[in-house]
Protein backbone atom coordinates (compact mmCIF):
# COMPACT_ATOMS: atom_id res chain seq x y z
CA UNK A 1 0.00 0.00 0.00
CA UNK A 2 2.81 2.35 0.00
CA UNK A 3 2.34 5.73 -1.30
CA UNK A 4 -1.59 5.28 -1.86
CA UNK A 5 -4.00 5.30 -0.12
CA UNK A 6 -5.26 2.04 -1.44
CA UNK A 7 -7.58 1.28 0.83
CA UNK A 8 -9.93 3.88 1.32
CA UNK A 9 -13.68 3.36 2.13
CA UNK A 10 -16.47 2.56 -0.38
CA UNK A 11 -13.58 1.20 -3.15
CA UNK A 12 -12.76 4.63 -4.57
CA UNK A 13 -9.45 3.80 -6.79
CA UNK A 14 -7.02 6.70 -5.10
CA UNK A 15 -3.50 7.46 -5.92
CA UNK A 16 -2.82 10.50 -4.04
CA UNK A 17 0.60 10.30 -2.13
CA UNK A 18 0.30 9.43 2.23
CA UNK A 19 1.24 12.45 3.65
CA UNK A 20 4.72 11.18 5.27
CA UNK A 21 5.74 9.49 1.96
CA UNK A 22 5.78 13.28 0.09
CA UNK A 23 8.69 14.51 2.88
CA UNK A 24 12.15 14.70 1.44
CA UNK A 25 13.64 11.59 1.58
CA UNK A 26 16.17 12.29 3.92
CA UNK A 27 13.54 13.81 6.44
CA UNK A 28 11.50 10.90 6.12
CA UNK A 29 14.74 9.20 7.17
CA UNK A 30 15.78 11.44 10.21
CA UNK A 31 12.00 11.08 11.66
CA UNK A 32 11.98 6.93 11.43
CA UNK A 33 15.30 7.09 13.35
CA UNK A 34 14.05 9.35 15.92
CA UNK A 35 10.48 7.11 16.33
CA UNK A 36 11.31 3.29 18.10
CA UNK A 37 9.44 0.91 16.59
CA UNK A 38 6.11 -0.40 18.10
CA UNK A 39 4.34 -4.02 18.55
CA UNK A 40 0.82 -3.95 18.43
CA UNK A 41 -1.22 -7.48 18.67
CA UNK A 42 -4.30 -8.21 16.75
CA UNK A 43 -7.04 -6.45 18.06
CA UNK A 44 -5.07 -4.18 20.00
CA UNK A 45 -5.99 -0.10 20.13
CA UNK A 46 -3.49 1.46 18.49
CA UNK A 47 -4.90 4.90 18.88
CA UNK A 48 -8.29 6.04 20.52
CA UNK A 49 -11.02 8.77 19.27
CA UNK A 50 -10.95 11.91 20.96
CA UNK A 51 -7.18 11.89 22.36
CA UNK A 52 -4.94 14.59 21.64
CA UNK A 53 -2.77 14.32 18.45
CA UNK A 54 0.78 14.33 19.51
CA UNK A 55 2.01 12.46 16.58
CA UNK A 56 1.51 10.51 14.19
CA UNK A 57 1.43 6.28 12.89
CA UNK A 58 3.67 4.77 10.13
CA UNK A 59 3.16 1.38 9.63
CA UNK A 60 6.08 -0.82 8.50
CA UNK A 61 4.56 -4.25 8.94
CA UNK A 62 0.86 -5.75 8.95
CA UNK A 63 -2.10 -3.86 8.53
CA UNK A 64 -4.20 -1.27 10.81
CA UNK A 65 -8.33 -0.95 10.59
CA UNK A 66 -9.32 2.89 10.77
CA UNK A 67 -12.75 3.85 11.30
CA UNK A 68 -15.28 4.46 15.00
CA UNK A 69 -16.75 2.63 17.94
CA UNK A 70 -20.26 3.18 17.27
CA UNK A 71 -22.76 3.42 20.99
CA UNK A 72 -23.71 -0.11 20.49
CA UNK A 73 -20.10 -1.40 20.57
CA UNK A 74 -19.69 -2.12 16.68
CA UNK A 75 -16.92 -0.85 15.15
CA UNK A 76 -17.56 0.58 11.68
CA UNK A 77 -13.84 -0.02 9.99
CA UNK A 78 -13.61 3.35 7.28
CA UNK A 79 -10.08 2.24 6.16
CA UNK A 80 -7.59 -0.42 6.05
CA UNK A 81 -4.04 0.65 5.64
CA UNK A 82 -0.76 -1.66 5.30
CA UNK A 83 2.75 -1.23 5.21
CA UNK A 84 4.28 2.18 3.83
CA UNK A 85 0.83 3.88 4.99
CA UNK A 86 0.41 6.59 7.43
CA UNK A 87 -2.59 8.03 9.18
CA UNK A 88 -3.40 11.21 11.65
CA UNK A 89 -0.82 13.86 10.40
CA UNK A 90 -4.20 16.16 9.31
CA UNK A 91 -5.23 16.23 13.51
CA UNK A 92 -1.37 17.44 13.95
CA UNK A 93 -1.53 20.07 11.34
CA UNK A 94 -5.10 21.17 12.65
CA UNK A 95 -4.29 20.59 16.36
CA UNK A 96 -7.35 19.05 16.93
CA UNK A 97 -7.82 15.80 18.98
CA UNK A 98 -8.47 12.42 16.89
CA UNK A 99 -11.65 11.56 14.83
CA UNK A 100 -10.73 8.09 14.67
CA UNK A 101 -10.16 4.51 16.33
CA UNK A 102 -7.27 2.71 14.94
CA UNK A 103 -6.73 -1.03 15.70
CA UNK A 104 -4.72 -3.48 14.73
CA UNK A 105 -5.52 -6.55 12.16
CA UNK A 106 -3.42 -8.82 12.80
CA UNK A 107 0.02 -8.27 14.42
CA UNK A 108 1.26 -4.61 13.36
CA UNK A 109 4.20 -3.02 14.01
CA UNK A 110 4.62 0.37 13.51
CA UNK A 111 6.23 4.09 14.57
CA UNK A 112 5.19 6.79 16.34
CA UNK A 113 6.38 10.21 14.42
CA UNK A 114 6.48 12.74 17.23
CA UNK A 115 4.25 16.16 16.18
CA UNK A 116 6.54 18.38 17.24
CA UNK A 117 9.74 16.78 15.03
CA UNK A 118 7.50 16.44 12.21
CA UNK A 119 5.99 20.06 12.14
CA UNK A 120 10.22 20.94 13.15
CA UNK A 121 11.44 19.15 10.20
CA UNK A 122 8.87 20.41 7.43
CA UNK A 123 9.31 23.88 8.48
CA UNK A 124 12.85 23.27 8.03
CA UNK A 125 12.79 21.93 5.01
CA UNK A 126 10.82 24.24 2.04
CA UNK A 127 10.72 21.65 -0.21
CA UNK A 128 8.83 18.98 2.11
CA UNK A 129 6.44 21.97 2.87
CA UNK A 130 5.67 22.61 -0.94
CA UNK A 131 5.37 18.37 -1.75
CA UNK A 132 3.08 18.17 1.99
CA UNK A 133 0.77 20.94 0.17
CA UNK A 134 0.82 18.80 -3.05
CA UNK A 135 0.05 15.86 -1.62
CA UNK A 136 -3.15 17.82 0.59
CA UNK A 137 -4.48 18.93 -2.65
CA UNK A 138 -4.55 15.53 -4.42
CA UNK A 139 -6.05 13.52 -1.21
CA UNK A 140 -8.43 16.64 -1.30
CA UNK A 141 -8.93 15.82 -5.63
CA UNK A 142 -9.40 12.01 -5.21
CA UNK A 143 -11.86 12.45 -2.10
CA UNK A 144 -14.44 14.57 -4.16
CA UNK A 145 -13.68 12.12 -7.37
CA UNK A 146 -14.48 8.95 -4.56
CA UNK A 147 -17.88 11.01 -3.65
CA UNK A 148 -18.84 11.20 -7.48
CA UNK A 149 -18.23 7.37 -7.97
CA UNK A 150 -19.86 6.76 -4.78
CA UNK A 151 -23.04 8.46 -6.60
CA UNK A 152 -23.38 6.79 -9.86
CA UNK A 153 -21.19 3.09 -9.36
CA UNK A 154 -23.01 -0.11 -8.64
CA UNK A 155 -22.00 -2.00 -5.61
CA UNK A 156 -20.19 -4.83 -7.54
CA UNK A 157 -18.23 -1.79 -9.31
CA UNK A 158 -17.50 -0.53 -5.92
CA UNK A 159 -16.71 -3.74 -5.03
CA UNK A 160 -13.95 -4.26 -7.33
CA UNK A 161 -12.26 -1.17 -6.82
CA UNK A 162 -11.89 -1.56 -3.01
CA UNK A 163 -10.69 -5.45 -4.13
CA UNK A 164 -8.28 -3.57 -6.58
CA UNK A 165 -6.61 -1.19 -4.33
CA UNK A 166 -6.52 -3.58 -1.65
CA UNK A 167 -4.61 -6.51 -3.53
CA UNK A 168 -2.00 -3.89 -4.76
CA UNK A 169 -1.64 -5.51 -7.91
CA UNK A 170 -1.12 -9.12 -6.30
CA UNK A 171 -2.95 -11.78 -6.37
CA UNK A 172 -4.82 -12.47 -2.67
CA UNK A 173 -7.01 -10.08 -0.45
CA UNK A 174 -7.15 -11.40 3.25
CA UNK A 175 -10.31 -9.88 4.45
CA UNK A 176 -13.82 -10.80 5.46
CA UNK A 177 -17.04 -10.42 4.36
CA UNK A 178 -18.04 -8.34 7.31
CA UNK A 179 -15.15 -6.17 6.44
CA UNK A 180 -16.01 -5.35 3.27
CA UNK A 181 -19.15 -4.64 4.21
CA UNK A 182 -18.19 -2.14 6.61
CA UNK A 183 -15.55 -0.35 3.95
CA UNK A 184 -18.29 -0.05 1.63
CA UNK A 185 -21.15 0.77 4.09
CA UNK A 186 -23.51 -1.80 2.86
CA UNK A 187 -24.94 -4.77 4.89
CA UNK A 188 -22.86 -7.79 4.96
CA UNK A 189 -25.79 -9.60 2.53
CA UNK A 190 -25.26 -6.58 0.08
CA UNK A 191 -21.73 -7.38 -0.09
CA UNK A 192 -21.91 -11.08 -0.77
CA UNK A 193 -24.38 -9.88 -3.21
CA UNK A 194 -21.80 -7.94 -5.49
CA UNK A 195 -19.11 -11.17 -4.47
CA UNK A 196 -21.28 -13.44 -6.08
CA UNK A 197 -21.39 -11.07 -9.34
CA UNK A 198 -17.91 -10.74 -9.14
CA UNK A 199 -17.49 -14.21 -8.78
CA UNK A 200 -19.93 -15.01 -12.04
CA UNK A 201 -17.88 -12.73 -13.96
CA UNK A 202 -14.56 -14.82 -13.16
CA UNK A 203 -12.60 -11.69 -11.20
CA UNK A 204 -12.52 -13.26 -7.68
CA UNK A 205 -12.56 -16.87 -6.47
CA UNK A 206 -13.89 -17.10 -2.76
CA UNK A 207 -11.82 -18.76 -0.06
CA UNK A 208 -11.93 -18.67 4.09
CA UNK A 209 -11.19 -15.19 4.76
CA UNK A 210 -9.39 -14.25 1.75
CA UNK A 211 -10.11 -13.61 -1.75
CA UNK A 212 -8.53 -15.08 -4.52
CA UNK A 213 -7.56 -12.35 -7.90
CA UNK A 214 -7.00 -14.72 -11.13
CA UNK A 215 -6.71 -11.14 -12.90
CA UNK A 216 -5.52 -8.03 -11.03
CA UNK A 217 -5.74 -5.70 -14.35
CA UNK A 218 -9.25 -7.19 -15.14
CA UNK A 219 -10.71 -6.60 -11.87
CA UNK A 220 -9.33 -2.81 -12.35
CA UNK A 221 -11.06 -2.30 -15.44
CA UNK A 222 -14.05 -3.79 -13.92
CA UNK A 223 -14.14 -1.16 -11.54
CA UNK A 224 -13.57 1.58 -13.91
CA UNK A 225 -16.37 0.95 -16.10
Amino acid sequence: MSNSLHSTAHGGLLTAPMLFTALEAEVQDRLRAASPPRRFGDGQFIQHRGTRADGFWLIEEGAVRIGIYLPDGEFRAIAVLGPGDSYGELAVFAGTPRIVDAVSRGESHVRFIAARAFLDAVEASPASGRALLAALSAQLQDALDQLAGMRRGTNPTRLAGLLSNLARGGDTVAITQQELAELLGVTRATANAALRELEKAGLIRRGYGRLAIPDAQALTMFALT
